[in-house]
Parts: structure tokens; C-alpha cells; sequence
């Protein structure tokens, strides 16, 4: 069983989901960053890849890519940070980047390397999903990765049923209609878009993205998902707190107190 399915039916409230990006703050912090967010009990982790033209991402995400990619981050040297990943945790790993240099990458190549990895899950937000099903869908199960797909205020409820069926995993519903990290906190009128998704009895479980910046708005988010995803206020952590054997359990801790350790 693919590790996000064993994640949803082991635990369905409180999941908290951590972002970064891959080459940031130094070349060489992926690995390191994903074993310290693991052993400190994050449930999930999302690792971007960088890409200088990104459609979602805000500003302290694009800052993020940008150095990143000065730093030499490429998809090749992404595979090799992880190479060994799974020897240190069976946490749930989620890849998010955009399709242009998968497409360079080879799509079949990137999702094969994706498996010898250990990867379970790939967001890629610019690729339709009338494209991904024509196109990938096939490539996608054949290497047993789960194709997440995200949904916005703006989404109409039948384009939300198809992508609820065609999603695996996750469906990322995000909380606004900006680029992340624009605007921080859940205000009533999200809460009342994430009740009424929540009423739609999807068959993929939520979580909560964009503007998930503190304890209070992943607590409002969890109210109505599995949990929620936070990125921008992550690296903005660790650019101002760069020992990360600091500054990764103190977040963690900020966001969800009196966290219970996963086990490696």
C-alpha cells in the first residue's frame, strides 16, 4: 500500500504536513530537513522543486526556489539527495514542482525514478487534469504514485467531483484564491468553503494549504480536513533560524505543542 493511503487510514484528524524546498537553505539541506521533520513526528513532508517560473508559489517560496537553484538544485541531483532516504524514515514523501522540467526530465523516467526513491506523491499544479489523464495517468499507476490535485474557492462543484476522481491520496484544497503565503490565518468565510467541501463526502481525504501559518489557523483548518500543509512560514523559519537541529523541532512544536516523536 502506497504510505499516504497508510498514513489516511492509520490516523484522520491533526496530520500536519510540512514544505520545503529542495536545495534550500544550502545545496545539500534536503536530506537533512526531511530525517529532522521526520524523527520530530511531521506526518507528511512536501519537497519542491525548484523552478524559476512557479504559478502558485509566493513570494517567500519563489525567494526560496530562486536560491536554490543559484545553489546548483537540479530534478538529477534531487534524485541522488534522496537515494538513500528510506533507510532513515517510511514517512509519506510528496514531490511538488511544476511540469516544464519534468516534461525535460522525461515523464516516465521521472516518475521511475520517483519509486526507486521512495517517493508516493506528485503535485503538479500547471498540469490539467484532462491532460494528466490522456497523457500520464497511465505512467503515473504504473509506477505506483498517487497524482494530488488541488481545489480552490473558484472551483466549481462539478469540476471538484472529477477531480476528486481522478485524484489518489489526497485532494490539497487550497484556502485561497492567491499564491502562498500572500495572506496568513482562516477567516469565517474560509471556514465556511472548507465546511462545504467537507459536506461534499469526497472519497479522498483534505488537507488544508495556503495560509496555514501558526497553531491557531492549522487548529481552524483541522477542524474541517484530515490536516493541513504549511510551507512559506516553515522556510521562513529556518532562513532566520538556520541551525536546523534547532530550529526544526522548536517549529514543529510551535505548530502542533506536545508533538509524540514518530518513530524512524
Amino acid at each position: 500500500m502506497n504510505r499516504i493511503d497508510q498514513l489516511f487510514s492509520k490516523k484522520r484528524d491533526n496530520i500536519l504536513t510540512l514544505y520545503f524546498t529542495a536545495g534550500f537553505p544550502e545545496l545539500h539541506s534536503t536530506a537533512q530537513i526531511i530525517k529532522l521533520l521526520a524523527e520530530n513526528g511531521v506526518d507528511m513532508i512536501e519537497i519542491g522543486i525548484p523552478f524559476s517560473d512557479p504559478l502558485a508559489d509566493g513570494e517567500t517560496i519563489q525567494k526560496s526556489s530562486q536560491k536554490a537553484l543559484q545553489n546548483g538544485m537540479s530534478i538529477k541531483l534531487l534524485f541522488e539527495q534522496l537515494q538513500d532516504i528510506r533507510y532513515y524514515t517510511q514517512v509519506p514523501l510528496v514531490l511538488m514542482g511544476y511540469l516544464n522540467p519534468v516534461l525535460q526530465f522525461g515523464v516516465e523516467n521521472f516518475c521511475q525514478k520517483c519509486t526507486e526513491v521512495g517517493i508516493d506523491g506528485i503535485i503538479l499544479p500547471d498540469l490539467p487534469v484532462q491532460e494528466y489523464q490522456n497523457e500520464y495517468q497511465a505512467i503515473f499507476e504504473k509506477y505506483g504514485l498517487h497524482k494530488i490535485f488541488l481545489i480552490t474557492p473558484q472551483t466549481s462543484p462539478e469540476r471538484i467531483r472529477k477531480i476528486d476522481a481522478v485524484s489518489r491520496g489526497f485532494v490539497y484544497l487550497v484556502s485561497q484564491a492567491t499564491t502562498t503565503g500572500t495572506k496568513t490565518g482562516i477567516n469565517t468565510e474560509q471556514e465556511q468553503f472548507f465546511a462545504k467541501i467537507r459536506d461534499m463526502n469526497l472519497k479522498n481525504p483534505l488537507l488544508v494549504g495556503f495560509g496555514i501559518a501558526d497553531a491557531e489557523s492549522f487548529r481552524k483548518a483541522c477542524k474541517y480536513a484530515y490536516g493541513a500543509i504549511i510551507g512559506s512560514a516553515f522556510i521562513k523559519y529556518i532562513e532566520q533560524n538556520p541551525n536546523l537541529e534547532q530550529s526544526i523541532p522548536a517549529f514543529v512544536q510551535k505548530i502542533r505543542p506536545n508533538t509524540q516523536i514518530a518513530q524512524k
